[in-house]
Protein backbone atom coordinates (compact mmCIF):
# COMPACT_ATOMS: atom_id res chain seq x y z
CA UNK A 1 0.00 0.00 0.00
CA UNK A 2 1.02 3.40 -0.28
CA UNK A 3 1.86 5.33 2.86
CA UNK A 4 1.73 9.34 3.47
CA UNK A 5 4.78 9.77 1.74
CA UNK A 6 3.59 10.88 -1.71
CA UNK A 7 4.14 13.97 -3.61
CA UNK A 8 2.76 14.95 -6.40
CA UNK A 9 3.12 17.67 -9.33
CA UNK A 10 -0.29 18.51 -11.99
CA UNK A 11 0.47 19.89 -15.19
CA UNK A 12 -1.87 22.98 -14.65
CA UNK A 13 -2.48 23.60 -18.52
CA UNK A 14 -4.13 20.21 -18.84
CA UNK A 15 -4.61 18.43 -15.59
CA UNK A 16 -2.16 15.54 -16.44
CA UNK A 17 0.57 13.85 -14.07
CA UNK A 18 3.57 15.45 -14.27
CA UNK A 19 5.75 14.17 -11.39
CA UNK A 20 5.09 11.88 -8.45
CA UNK A 21 7.35 10.78 -6.23
CA UNK A 22 5.88 8.00 -3.42
CA UNK A 23 6.96 5.33 -1.08
CA UNK A 24 5.05 1.60 -1.30
CA UNK A 25 4.97 -1.36 0.99
CA UNK A 26 3.26 -4.52 -0.86
CA UNK A 27 2.80 -5.70 -4.01
CA UNK A 28 -1.36 -4.06 -4.39
CA UNK A 29 0.10 -1.71 -7.03
CA UNK A 30 1.98 -3.69 -9.05
CA UNK A 31 0.05 -7.00 -8.82
CA UNK A 32 -1.68 -6.75 -12.22
CA UNK A 33 -0.28 -5.01 -15.81
CA UNK A 34 0.67 -1.68 -15.58
CA UNK A 35 0.33 0.53 -18.70
CA UNK A 36 1.10 4.08 -18.03
CA UNK A 37 1.62 7.08 -20.19
CA UNK A 38 4.82 8.30 -18.27
CA UNK A 39 7.94 6.97 -17.43
CA UNK A 40 8.22 4.87 -14.93
CA UNK A 41 11.26 4.52 -12.03
CA UNK A 42 10.87 1.60 -9.17
CA UNK A 43 13.31 1.14 -6.38
CA UNK A 44 12.58 -2.20 -5.02
CA UNK A 45 14.75 -1.39 -1.65
CA UNK A 46 13.59 -4.75 0.54
CA UNK A 47 12.16 -7.58 -1.06
CA UNK A 48 12.23 -10.23 -3.95
CA UNK A 49 10.19 -11.33 -6.43
CA UNK A 50 9.78 -11.23 -10.69
CA UNK A 51 8.89 -8.89 -13.28
CA UNK A 52 6.96 -9.60 -15.95
CA UNK A 53 8.30 -7.30 -19.02
CA UNK A 54 7.07 -7.16 -22.40
CA UNK A 55 7.76 -10.62 -23.59
CA UNK A 56 10.13 -11.44 -20.64
CA UNK A 57 10.66 -12.21 -17.28
CA UNK A 58 12.90 -11.38 -14.83
CA UNK A 59 14.22 -12.55 -11.43
CA UNK A 60 14.87 -9.50 -8.75
CA UNK A 61 16.25 -8.86 -5.43
CA UNK A 62 16.16 -6.10 -3.48
CA UNK A 63 17.63 -2.41 -3.88
CA UNK A 64 16.54 -3.40 -7.99
CA UNK A 65 15.83 -0.09 -9.86
CA UNK A 66 13.56 -0.80 -12.85
CA UNK A 67 12.88 1.74 -15.65
CA UNK A 68 9.64 1.88 -17.97
CA UNK A 69 8.85 3.87 -20.52
CA UNK A 70 5.18 4.78 -21.36
CA UNK A 71 3.07 2.06 -22.79
CA UNK A 72 5.53 -0.12 -21.84
CA UNK A 73 3.63 -3.09 -19.93
CA UNK A 74 4.49 -4.67 -16.54
CA UNK A 75 3.72 -6.41 -13.46
CA UNK A 76 5.41 -7.33 -10.65
CA UNK A 77 4.85 -10.55 -8.50
CA UNK A 78 6.34 -10.65 -5.49
CA UNK A 79 8.30 -13.83 -3.48
CA UNK A 80 9.34 -11.97 -0.15
CA UNK A 81 7.41 -8.81 0.67
CA UNK A 82 9.14 -5.82 -1.64
CA UNK A 83 8.97 -1.98 -0.05
CA UNK A 84 10.39 1.06 -2.51
CA UNK A 85 9.94 3.83 -3.78
CA UNK A 86 8.21 4.87 -7.32
CA UNK A 87 9.53 7.86 -9.51
CA UNK A 88 6.88 8.70 -12.43
CA UNK A 89 7.23 11.62 -15.02
CA UNK A 90 5.45 12.49 -17.60
CA UNK A 91 6.98 13.26 -21.08
CA UNK A 92 5.65 16.84 -21.34
CA UNK A 93 7.71 16.64 -17.78
CA UNK A 94 11.14 16.03 -18.84
CA UNK A 95 11.28 13.81 -22.65
CA UNK A 96 14.70 11.52 -22.34
CA UNK A 97 14.65 11.79 -26.08
CA UNK A 98 15.03 15.60 -26.22
CA UNK A 99 17.80 15.23 -23.39
CA UNK A 100 19.49 12.41 -25.01
CA UNK A 101 22.69 14.37 -25.11
CA UNK A 102 22.68 15.66 -21.62
CA UNK A 103 21.33 12.56 -19.91
CA UNK A 104 22.57 9.70 -22.25
CA UNK A 105 20.13 7.53 -20.47
CA UNK A 106 17.88 6.20 -23.55
CA UNK A 107 19.02 2.82 -24.68
CA UNK A 108 20.89 2.56 -21.56
CA UNK A 109 17.77 2.49 -18.98
CA UNK A 110 14.84 2.92 -21.38
CA UNK A 111 14.37 1.60 -24.28
CA UNK A 112 16.87 -1.02 -24.80
CA UNK A 113 15.64 -4.07 -26.20
CA UNK A 114 18.38 -6.53 -25.45
CA UNK A 115 19.34 -5.73 -22.11
CA UNK A 116 16.94 -6.40 -18.37
CA UNK A 117 15.55 -2.89 -17.80
CA UNK A 118 16.49 -2.92 -14.48
CA UNK A 119 19.99 -2.27 -12.55
CA UNK A 120 21.37 -3.59 -9.03
CA UNK A 121 22.31 -0.25 -6.76
CA UNK A 122 25.24 -0.49 -4.83
CA UNK A 123 26.57 1.67 -1.61
CA UNK A 124 28.02 4.38 -3.38
CA UNK A 125 24.71 4.73 -5.65
CA UNK A 126 22.39 4.05 -2.87
CA UNK A 127 23.67 7.20 -1.15
CA UNK A 128 23.33 9.51 -4.17
CA UNK A 129 20.09 8.32 -4.75
CA UNK A 130 19.03 9.02 -1.57
CA UNK A 131 20.25 12.12 -1.11
CA UNK A 132 18.55 12.86 -4.58
CA UNK A 133 15.64 12.13 -3.43
CA UNK A 134 15.67 14.02 -0.41
CA UNK A 135 16.32 16.87 -2.33
CA UNK A 136 12.89 16.06 -4.55
CA UNK A 137 10.64 15.71 -1.80
CA UNK A 138 12.16 19.02 0.02
CA UNK A 139 11.46 20.57 -2.84
CA UNK A 140 7.74 19.34 -3.34
CA UNK A 141 6.76 19.95 -0.29
CA UNK A 142 7.91 23.94 -0.36
CA UNK A 143 7.65 24.82 -3.65
CA UNK A 144 9.69 28.22 -4.99
CA UNK A 145 10.61 29.89 -7.80
CA UNK A 146 11.39 27.42 -11.12
CA UNK A 147 10.69 24.46 -9.31
CA UNK A 148 9.78 22.59 -12.30
CA UNK A 149 13.53 22.99 -13.59
CA UNK A 150 14.81 22.31 -9.90
CA UNK A 151 13.06 18.93 -10.05
CA UNK A 152 14.60 18.41 -13.29
CA UNK A 153 18.01 19.02 -12.15
CA UNK A 154 17.73 16.66 -9.59
CA UNK A 155 15.89 13.82 -11.98
CA UNK A 156 19.12 14.18 -14.66
CA UNK A 157 20.95 13.67 -11.58
CA UNK A 158 19.23 10.53 -10.54
CA UNK A 159 19.29 9.18 -14.18
CA UNK A 160 22.76 10.20 -14.92
CA UNK A 161 24.15 8.24 -11.46
CA UNK A 162 21.68 5.18 -12.87
CA UNK A 163 22.92 5.15 -16.27
CA UNK A 164 26.38 5.12 -15.30
CA UNK A 165 26.05 2.22 -13.02
CA UNK A 166 24.36 -0.27 -15.68
CA UNK A 167 27.49 0.71 -17.96
CA UNK A 168 29.64 -0.44 -15.19
CA UNK A 169 27.91 -3.33 -14.15
CA UNK A 170 28.06 -6.81 -15.98
CA UNK A 171 24.39 -7.41 -16.82
CA UNK A 172 23.01 -10.98 -16.48
CA UNK A 173 21.98 -11.34 -20.21
CA UNK A 174 25.31 -10.44 -21.41
CA UNK A 175 27.01 -12.91 -19.90
CA UNK A 176 29.72 -14.90 -22.13
CA UNK A 177 28.45 -18.62 -23.37
CA UNK A 178 31.10 -21.45 -23.19
CA UNK A 179 31.11 -20.96 -27.61
CA UNK A 180 32.27 -17.81 -27.40
CA UNK A 181 31.19 -16.96 -31.12
CA UNK A 182 27.89 -16.58 -29.48
CA UNK A 183 28.25 -12.87 -28.16
CA UNK A 184 30.03 -11.85 -31.42
CA UNK A 185 27.12 -13.32 -33.46
CA UNK A 186 24.70 -11.54 -31.80
CA UNK A 187 26.50 -7.95 -31.38
CA UNK A 188 26.59 -8.45 -35.58
CA UNK A 189 22.82 -8.96 -34.92
CA UNK A 190 22.45 -6.12 -33.12
CA UNK A 191 24.28 -4.05 -35.48
CA UNK A 192 22.27 -5.42 -38.39
CA UNK A 193 18.79 -4.44 -36.75
CA UNK A 194 19.89 -1.18 -36.59
CA UNK A 195 21.03 -0.64 -39.93
CA UNK A 196 18.28 -2.69 -41.58
CA UNK A 197 15.40 -2.27 -38.90
CA UNK A 198 13.43 0.18 -41.40
CA UNK A 199 13.41 -2.12 -44.50
CA UNK A 200 13.88 -5.94 -43.27
CA UNK A 201 11.65 -7.18 -40.80
CA UNK A 202 11.42 -10.96 -40.73
CA UNK A 203 14.01 -13.30 -38.82
CA UNK A 204 15.22 -15.14 -42.18
CA UNK A 205 16.71 -11.70 -43.84
CA UNK A 206 19.16 -11.55 -40.35
CA UNK A 207 20.06 -15.10 -40.43
CA UNK A 208 21.10 -14.85 -44.11
CA UNK A 209 23.13 -12.06 -43.64
CA UNK A 210 24.76 -13.95 -40.27
CA UNK A 211 25.05 -16.92 -42.56
CA UNK A 212 23.53 -18.88 -40.03
CA UNK A 213 20.43 -20.80 -40.24
CA UNK A 214 17.22 -19.06 -38.77
CA UNK A 215 16.45 -22.09 -36.08
CA UNK A 216 20.23 -21.89 -34.78
CA UNK A 217 19.66 -17.88 -34.17
CA UNK A 218 16.39 -18.32 -32.50
CA UNK A 219 17.93 -20.58 -30.36
CA UNK A 220 20.93 -18.21 -29.66
CA UNK A 221 18.50 -15.15 -29.21
CA UNK A 222 16.44 -16.75 -27.24
CA UNK A 223 19.16 -18.19 -24.70
CA UNK A 224 20.70 -14.26 -24.24
CA UNK A 225 18.05 -12.01 -24.42
CA UNK A 226 14.72 -14.22 -23.59
CA UNK A 227 12.99 -12.88 -26.53
CA UNK A 228 12.62 -14.08 -30.37
CA UNK A 229 14.47 -12.21 -33.55
CA UNK A 230 11.15 -11.13 -34.40
CA UNK A 231 10.41 -9.34 -31.11
CA UNK A 232 13.77 -7.47 -31.35
CA UNK A 233 12.86 -6.46 -34.58
CA UNK A 234 9.67 -5.35 -33.65
CA UNK A 235 10.66 -3.48 -30.55
CA UNK A 236 13.03 -1.46 -32.34
CA UNK A 237 10.68 -0.43 -35.22
CA UNK A 238 7.84 0.48 -32.46
CA UNK A 239 10.49 2.32 -30.49
CA UNK A 240 11.48 4.62 -33.55
CA UNK A 241 7.73 5.02 -34.54
CA UNK A 242 7.07 6.05 -30.91
CA UNK A 243 10.16 8.76 -31.18
CA UNK A 244 8.42 9.82 -34.49
CA UNK A 245 4.98 9.74 -32.76
CA UNK A 246 6.21 12.30 -29.87
CA UNK A 247 8.97 14.38 -31.19
CA UNK A 248 7.34 15.17 -35.53
CA UNK A 249 4.33 16.53 -36.23
CA UNK A 250 4.46 13.25 -39.53
CA UNK A 251 1.08 11.70 -40.17
CA UNK A 252 0.54 7.95 -39.36
CA UNK A 253 0.84 7.06 -42.90
CA UNK A 254 3.97 8.79 -43.23
CA UNK A 255 5.80 7.01 -39.89
CA UNK A 256 4.93 3.48 -41.61
CA UNK A 257 5.98 4.19 -44.89
CA UNK A 258 9.11 5.46 -43.61
CA UNK A 259 9.75 2.23 -41.09
CA UNK A 260 9.21 0.28 -44.77
CA UNK A 261 5.16 -0.34 -44.33
CA UNK A 262 3.12 0.48 -47.23
CA UNK A 263 -0.23 -0.27 -45.79
CA UNK A 264 -0.86 2.18 -43.04
CA UNK A 265 -3.47 0.37 -41.46
CA UNK A 266 -1.25 -3.33 -41.50
CA UNK A 267 1.27 -0.81 -39.25
CA UNK A 268 -1.45 0.54 -37.04
CA UNK A 269 -2.58 -2.83 -36.21
CA UNK A 270 1.38 -3.79 -36.01
CA UNK A 271 2.21 -0.66 -33.48
CA UNK A 272 -1.11 -1.80 -30.91
CA UNK A 273 -0.57 -5.18 -30.99
CA UNK A 274 2.76 -4.47 -29.62
CA UNK A 275 2.84 -1.28 -27.80
CA UNK A 276 -0.56 -1.90 -26.50
CA UNK A 277 -2.21 1.45 -28.02
CA UNK A 278 -2.70 2.90 -31.56
CA UNK A 279 -0.33 4.97 -32.77
CA UNK A 280 -3.08 8.22 -32.86
CA UNK A 281 -3.55 7.55 -29.10
CA UNK A 282 -0.28 6.96 -28.28
CA UNK A 283 0.38 11.05 -30.12
CA UNK A 284 -2.43 12.16 -28.77
CA UNK A 285 -1.67 10.66 -25.00
CA UNK A 286 2.25 11.16 -24.66
CA UNK A 287 3.48 12.84 -28.63
CA UNK A 288 3.51 15.39 -30.97
CA UNK A 289 0.19 16.75 -30.48
CA UNK A 290 0.18 17.48 -26.80
CA UNK A 291 2.63 20.32 -27.46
Amino acid sequence: MLNQDTFTLVDPINGNLAFKLFSFSGNGYFDHIQRHNYFSVIWIKQGNGKAKVDFSEYDFSEDSIFFFTPYQPFMIQETQEIAGVVLNFHPDFFCIHKHHQEVACNGILFNNIYNPPFVKVNETAKQTFEMVLTQMKSELQTPALAQYEQLIAYLKIFLITASRLKIAQQPQAQQDFADKKEPFILQTLKDFIEVHFKTKHSASDYADMLNISPKALAKITKTHFNKTITDLISERIVIEAKRDLYLTNKSVKEIAHDLGYDDEYYFSRFFKNNADVSPQMYRETVGFARG
